[in-house]
């Protein structure tokens, strides 16, 4: 029995990249159990687009977003309780399109959060268009001529926005990209996945793909080797691309301060009101 499913019925299409993040993470999550961090512990979120369904398709708790803005949500809880491992779903165009300023500003504070990008160079759920990672040239609904437009880069923009764990990989190395999102989680500070997420229906780039990826034999040791590995061209690298210590946003703001846990109680709230009112 998989106690991580719910009801609802699964409606990606057969052969989706998502059904792949969907299993990577409920291994992770399973992972995560093992090594001591517990599912009630761990809160998501999800944007607007064939990725977020993987919300209703997860039997976790955390709250469904609106397009671009599950970055800002999970923000929100891990400010609201430093406790918790929260994890935001993105598609492409939801996270650099609508969402581009909050992704940019989460990794420069270093919040921490981890951010699941199913990265597919096409807006699904609408039947085609290209996003902001579409490859130049690309044709769909909005683009019978092709699109004019150079893709932007979600690993090297998220190194230069200062994020201090950058990662790729890909569904079809399950195994593989659980273990990237189990670190992901583990990493104090913003961590971001870009999962190269094949669009059956729209962009199927599976054959593209499968020529492509090569894992990492390593780390890259330095801020510049990790910017030269996002870049390459000729192969599609694949595992954490970069990682650095850095204390996270919530620890600068409030030590080892939990606003749940710590919290004044109700009689001493009253109290400290009552003596800022007092003549």
């Amino acid at each position: 029995m998989d106690d991580l499913a719910t009801y609802a019925e699964n409606t990606w299409c057969p052969g989706c990249g998502n059904f792949g993040i969907l299993g990577a993470f409920k291994k992770a999550v399973r992972i995560l159990e093992g090594k001591g961090t517990g599912r009630e512990k761990i809160m998501i979120s999800a944007g607007i687009g064939c990725h977020g369904k993987i919300f209703d398709y997860l039997k976790l708790s955390g709250l469904y977003s609106i397009h671009g803005r599950s970055m800002a949500t999970v923000q929100g809880m891990k400010i609201a309780n430093p406790d918790l491992k929260v994890v935001a779903f993105a598609g492409d165009g939801d996270a650099f399109g609508e969402g581009i300023a909050h992704m940019i500003f989460a990794a420069k504070r270093n919040a921490d959060i981890t951010v699941i990008l199913h990265d597919n160079g096409v807006y699904g759920l609408t039947t085609g268009q290209f996003t902001p990672t579409s490859e130049k040239g690309f044709k769909g609904p909005s683009t019978p001529r092709g699109s004019i437009e150079e893709p932007l880069n979600p690993l090297s923009l998220m190194l230069e926005a200062k994020a201090t764990f950058v990662a790729r990989g890909y569904p079809v190395k399950l195994d593989h990209l659980a273990e990237i999102m189990v670190q992901a989680v583990e990493h104090e500070g913003f961590s971001f996945v870009d999962v190269l997420q094949p669009c059956v229906s729209f962009y199927d780039t599976y054959k593209k793909y499968n020529a492509m990826v090569e894992i990492l034999d390593h780390v890259p040791e330095s801020y510049d080797e990790a910017v030269a590995v996002a870049k390459r061209q000729d192969k599609l690298p694949l595992g954490i691309i970069y990682r650095q210590e850095k204390p996270p946003y919530h620890r600068e703001l409030f030590g080892d301060w939990n606003p749940v846990t710590k919290r004044l109680s109700r009689e001493e709230r009253i109290g400290k009101i009552g003596a800022l009112l007092s003549p």
